[in-house]
């Protein structure tokens, strides 16, 4: 008996042994083809022109990298001023998209008002109405308030998120009312009470809102393509088209990948900062009451 205990135990130890083989197998299969793309961008932007025009077939190593694209990358176009540009909208948005957020999530969550639920209900039924709709209600809007070509164009219609609400409603109604309670009879304030104990508690889902904004306005290509047409606030995305239409990039695509590494470089490093906080956000909202 024992011996054939120990028999089946080493199969289903062989067992899972293979599956664990066979997941890892398929998992390492999938990152190459994920990674692939970047790997061939990096690959491209390290070859020199002459040597990219000279392969008849693709080669996947140089022996000869240069840095000379990226040089070309920021003297084709100010490419750094687009960076800068960009940063600026991302943070000023980004930061504006958190602030207003919360206050309405927490109001959504915690707040008692005649006709809150039906309310919140027409509030996300606006997520159904094309995106191109709205596109066009915010230019018409920007465009007669004379608004075109600044700052405050590009950020104001990007300040809300009714996604970004419900996540953060979510996380917030998580949180134990008996903490929202009992604050109220210490007589703390709303605001107090959503600084000191909801945001402490729910910031791995604040986190992951912040930074996915971050990413979404880095990515930002229809809205700044629409309401500028003038250098001094282009952002990276019209950075890239410009190269593009200008004819740099068609012709010298070491120089134009070049270009797209180093707007894709900040994302990575985002990701790579906070991934901890990214998945433990999107796993759980808050904490379960």
């Amino acid at each position: 008996m024992s011996e054939d205990f120990e028999a089946r135990r080493r199969a289903a130890g062989r067992k899972a042994g293979l599956r664990q083989a066979l997941t890892y197998l398929g998992l390492s299969i999938w990152a190459v083809v994920v990674l692939f793309p970047f790997y061939w961008m990096v690959l491209t932007s390290l070859k020199s022109y002459g040597a990219y025009n000279s392969e008849h077939t693709p080669q996947f190593f140089t022996l000869h990298p240069t840095l000379e694209n990226y040089q070309q990358a920021f003297t084709a176009v100010p490419l750094g001023g687009y960076l800068l540009n960009t940063l600026i909208f991302a943070l000023i948005t980004t930061a504006a998209m958190v602030v207003v957020s919360t206050l309405a999530a927490y109001a959504f969550a915690r707040l008692e008002f005649r006709g809150k639920n039906l309310l919140f209900g027409a509030f996300l039924s606006l997520m159904m109405i094309p995106s191109e709709l709205v596109v066009i209600t915010n230019y018409v809007t920007i465009t007669n308030l004379d608004l075109r070509n600044t700052f405050t164009g590009l950020i104001l219609p990007s300040i809300t998120s009714i996604f970004y609400i419900y996540l953060l409603k979510e996380s917030f109604e998580q949180v134990p009312d008996e903490l929202y309670r009992a604050a109220k009879v210490d007589g703390t304030s709303d605001l107090k009470y959503l600084w000191k104990v909801m945001i402490p508690i729910c910031r791995p889902t604040i986190v992951t809102v912040t930074i996915l904004k971050l990413i979404e306005c880095w990515n930002s290509y229809v809205w700044p393509r629409l309401v500028t047409d003038d250098q001094a606030y282009f952002l990276v995305s019209n950075g890239i088209q410009q190269i593009r239409e200008e004819g740099f990039g068609r012709e010298n695509i070491p120089a134009m990948m070049a270009a797209v590494v180093v707007i894709s470089v900040p994302l990575v490093a985002l990701f790579l900062a906070f991934r901890n906080k990214i998945m433990e956000g999107a796993s759980r909202g808050g904490i379960k009451g």
